[in-house]
């Protein structure tokens, strides 16, 4: 069974979408066209916020909760992939550019070594997986959505206690503990790009359906963007005097 850290790559995904009658099936480098589609509209919607910072303030919420909710529809609606997922990649943009902004005006030059960071490893890891230098074993698979599922937990219940007042220290602050912490998580969203890549490599061997190149790139693009985030606080906090 497929199977992956990226819940929008869930391991039954592929199961029974190969419809009767389809002609075109997906394919790898129509994925790679509809994710670089993908990256165009975050980085068209951050370049707004990215510019007028201040408007994101009084709507981040109501946009964080739409994208949440588009995702949702998404992994669950996958052949509706082709309209959802730009609609996330615009809500997710404006989202990127907006605490982007804040970011860089705390620490001058953090952005730029972030997205330079990010697609250095994206683009490492998809040599490596390509060169067979990491293979993607089932126990290997099993350890990272261990990982991913930890972390999520850990999140979940950060923003729980948040509303009391409270939080989970480590995830925030700066010194050793914090540092290795987000250490720990850069390395396990990383390790979800390979999974993404194993994923979306059988998906098209399998013959899905075309509007899976859609969801795949949907799925590859939820991970960026999550690693891109803990990138940038990684470097927020060995900044931190």
């Amino acid at each position: 069974m497929m199977r992956s850290g990226n819940p929008a790559l869930r391991g039954d995904v592929f199961v029974g979408s190969r419809a009767f009658g389809v002609s075109e099936t997906m394919s790898i480098q129509g994925t790679v066209n509809k994710t670089l589609i993908l990256l165009f509209l975050v980085v068209l919607g951050a370049l707004w916020t990215w510019m007028n910072p201040r408007v994101l303030i009084p709507f981040f919420w109501p946009i964080a909760i739409a994208a949440f909710i588009i995702a949702l529809v998404t992994i669950f609606k996958k052949e509706w992939a082709a309209v959802t997922s730009p609609i996330y990649a615009l809500l997710e943009g404006l989202i990127l550019g907006g605490l982007s902004a804040i970011f860089e005006k705390a620490y001058p030059g953090i952005v730029v070594q972030a997205v330079t960071l990010t697609f250095g490893t994206l683009f490492c890891l998809l040599m490596a997986y390509k060169s067979g230098l990491i293979e993607v074993t089932e126990n290997f698979k099993l350890g990272v959505v261990a990982a991913t599922g930890a972390i999520a937990l850990l999140y979940l219940i950060n923003i729980i206690i948040g509303f009391f007042g409270h939080r989970v220290p480590f995830i925030h602050e700066g010194g050793i503990i914090g540092i290795g912490f987000s250490i720990f998580v850069v390395i396990i969203a990383s390790l979800n790009l390979v999974l993404d890549f194993d994923f979306i490599e059988k998906g098209a061997r399998v013959g899905a359906p075309k509007y899976m190149e859609w969801y795949g790139a949907f799925g590859l693009m939820v991970t960026l963007i999550w690693l891109y985030l803990e990138i940038l606080r990684l470097l927020s906090k060995t900044r931190r005097k």
